[in-house]
């Protein structure tokens, strides 16, 4: 697939024309795709191994490293963060799962054993810096995947039951399953769709923010464009992208538990002064 149709496919048309700045790792991540259906071919540790290596290699603030992640293979376990996650049934069937944490209880650790203070990570700085750490250290492993010929989709759905999820995977104090992520190989009778995103002058804003109003023709162009995706794909969506985004947030319990995160996260050891 040239730039072009890479472009077309993201964006759901094709008004954005191919930049000449282009290269093979753009055209990589353009392709990414949500994939849900999966062989029940396994992840060898080999290939994880090199997967964990490119996430060590994403940005850490200032050296922390505060992330750490979970390999999940055993079938029970994976079936109970399924469940955790809404019954979503890739998550008990991809081969893998990656549980990735904000993991502050290593440095917990090593300033007990310096005898030294550890005050700091009371705040909600430190949950916001291992959160977002984890966030970069997951994404440098997806596209590491994906270049080994597997496929993912991230699951924030282990949020709905924080602390279950913490009793399933052992976790203690001051570590948080931030997302799950599935990997395995794609079924190729049920091949995903790349699915559009927001057109770039949406979210890409120059010297300084634009006023939401002025972004609305670009929103509007979108849910055209996955109206036509929903579409394409059989997928019965009542009305457009906006209005089923807007659901999402309504009320609290819109949420899907998530609404009781701040007390989970006090719950589990995150001081979040």
């Amino acid at each position: 697939m040239n730039a072009q149709a890479r472009l077309n496919a993201r964006y759901g048309n094709d008004t954005l024309p191919a930049p000449a700045a282009w290269t093979p790792v753009i055209d990589h991540l353009l392709g990414h795709r949500s994939v849900r259906h999966y062989l029940p071919d396994a992840v060898s540790n080999e290939q994880l191994a090199a997967i964990v290596a490119a996430a060590q290699s994403a940005a850490t603030s200032s050296n922390l490293q505060t992330w750490s992640v979970i390999a999940v293979r055993d079938a029970g376990t994976r079936a109970a963060l399924a469940e955790c996650a809404g019954g979503q049934a890739h998550v008990r069937e991809a081969p893998l799962q990656l549980v990735w944490l904000a993991d502050l209880a290593r440095l917990a650790h090593i300033a007990d054993r310096a005898g030294r203070p550890r005050e700091g990570l009371e705040y909600l700085e430190m949950f916001v810096l291992a959160a977002i750490d984890a966030a970069l250290a997951a994404q440098n492993a997806l596209a590491a995947a994906e270049s080994l010929g597997l496929a993912g989709c991230y699951i924030g759905g282990l949020r709905n039951q924080p602390e279950r999820v913490a009793e399933l995977l052992g976790l203690p104090p001051r570590v948080f399953a931030v997302f799950g992520m599935t990997l395995g190989s794609e079924d190729p009778a049920r091949p995903a769709a790349v699915k559009p995103r927001l057109p770039q002058e949406v979210v890409l804003h120059q010297e300084r923010y634009r006023p939401v109003a002025e972004q609305q023709p670009g929103i509007d162009a979108y849910d055209a464009a996955m109206a036509a995706f929903y579409a394409a794909q059989g997928m019965n969506v009542h009305g457009t992208w906006g209005v089923h985004s807007v659901k999402r947030v309504a009320d609290g319990q819109a949420l899907t538990g998530r609404d009781r995160l701040a007390e989970a996260l006090h719950a589990l050891g995150f001081g979040l002064r």
